[in-house]
């Protein structure tokens, strides 16, 4: 029979005073302090290990560990050894966890998701999120173990963003915390996102639709073009821009050798060459896909007269100074202006993407995949926008941008539907 053990007290743990070799105070239950000659004093743990053999675990020296916080630590050991489990290898576990959480920061992760988002944007995007990141997002987060980030953390670098004012940034860093999370989760290292609950954490601003005109004022405009003092060049630009309705940086950063008039087609590449001292030249088509552009009849006519222009550079449409460098960003606004309209309430260069837009669509002439592809919009279902993008529709679209010029020369004196004029027959 075992002998009874007096149980410890805070006192006499205080007044246990060094020997010429370490002697024990037993607690009872394993626990016993450790009296060391050096006068230091070690809680320790004695007990049997799952697979019967001894096992002999160190919590800590006194007094920085008391002897509640001991007696703590032997019960949670008592516990483990009651499900078959082993103190000391638990112990072991934790400590590499704890370890490794601390090696899993946010930056490791966040260097980790823009290294496999980059395989699919543009060198000069991929460098724009990394920049918002260091400069907004490390600071705050990067040295922060993934475990330990809650929602209200992972708020604190948007709420700073935010009360700048720039809530355009806000938000796409949001999207980049998500990723990273996100990421997080599907390597295992967290079980759940807490930036799911980020949505609507900061204000956005309400969006502005770019003004275009109602199409019953389509003649004044092609009559205010016709007559627009401006240099030929420039009316021309506008012209183009109305009849094959393509992005303004499509436009500006177009090259003759895009351009096959014998197929009546103009290909937009995903990507240019881009042109030193002149930002964001690189930009082709939008989501860096090539966009083929059908040209009708009254385009290829307008592009002979610009090729009388420009023909000999490499720009179809360069700037009034160096013929090496695109026109100015803010020509055809600038043209618009001049002809009287507000570009911020009438009518801006976009805007005739939407114009072109509504007509082919209340035309009811043309199937709505059609439409999309001559947009150039990117179809977000990625199996059907594969599809999209290999059917191209590219003969309908032929016919679409015929009957869209055809459309504009009828409305040069007076106002004609789409839907009467594609059913006037």
């Amino acid at each position: 029979m075992a002998r009874p053990v007096t149980p410890l007290t805070d006192s006499k743990c205080e007044a246990a005073k060094p020997r010429e070799k370490e002697y024990k105070l037993f607690d009872g239950q394993g626990l016993y302090l450790a009296v060391k000659p050096s006068g230091s004093k070690v809680w320790r743990f004695k007990f049997t290990r799952p697979d019967d053999r001894a096992g002999l675990a160190t919590f800590g020296n006194y007094p920085a560990l008391t002897l509640k916080a001991a007696r703590d630590r032997r019960a949670s050991a008592l516990e483990l050894l009651a499900h078959d489990q082993d103190p000391i290898e638990t112990a072991r576990l934790a400590k590499i966890e704890a370890t490794n959480a601390r090696a899993n920061t946010f930056k490791a992760m966040a260097e980790e998701w823009h290294a496999a988002c980059s395989l699919k944007w543009s060198p000069g995007h991929a460098a724009t999120v990394w920049r918002n990141l260091e400069l907004h997002v490390l600071p705050v987060l990067g040295a922060r173990p993934l475990g330990e980030l809650k929602t209200r953390d992972l708020m604190q670098p948007l709420k700073a963003v935010e009360k700048r004012g720039t809530l355009e940034l806000a938000g796409r860093l949001r999207q980049y915390i998500t990723g990273v999370m996100r990421m997080a989760v599907q390597h295992g290292l967290i079980d759940s996102n807490p930036a799911n609950d980020l949505v609507g954490a900061t204000a956005t601003r309400k969006s502005a639709h770019r003004p275009a005109l109602p199409l019953d004022r389509l003649p004044e405009l092609l009559q205010r073009i016709k007559a627009d003092s401006g240099r030929a060049l420039t009316r021309h630009a506008v012209s183009l821009t109305l009849l094959v309705f393509i992005r303004s940086s499509e436009l500006r950063f177009a090259r003759w050798s895009e351009i096959d008039t014998v197929r009546a087609m103009w290909e937009i590449p995903g990507q240019r060459e881009a042109i030193e001292g002149v930002k964001f030249s690189h930009r082709g088509a939008k989501m860096g896909t090539p966009h083929l552009v059908p040209l009708s009849r009254q385009t290829l006519e307008l592009l002979e007269q610009v090729r009388q222009l420009t023909g000999r550079f490499d720009l179809v449409f360069p700037g009034d100074h160096y013929h090496h460098k695109p026109m100015s960003e803010n020509t055809i606004n600038k043209a618009l202006r001049r002809m009287g309209y507000d570009t911020k309430v009438d009518l801006c260069g976009h805007g005739f993407r939407t114009m072109a837009c509504s007509a082919l669509v209340e035309s009811g002439l043309w199937s709505k995949d059609a439409v999309e592809r001559r947009m150039s919009h990117q179809e977000r279902d990625t199996v059907r926008g594969a599809y999209i993008h290999k059917a191209e529709h590219l003969q309908e679209r032929r016919l679409m941008c015929q009957w869209w010029a055809d459309y504009l020369d009828a409305n040069r004196q007076q106002h004609v539907t789409p839907y009467d004029f594609a059913h006037r027959w």
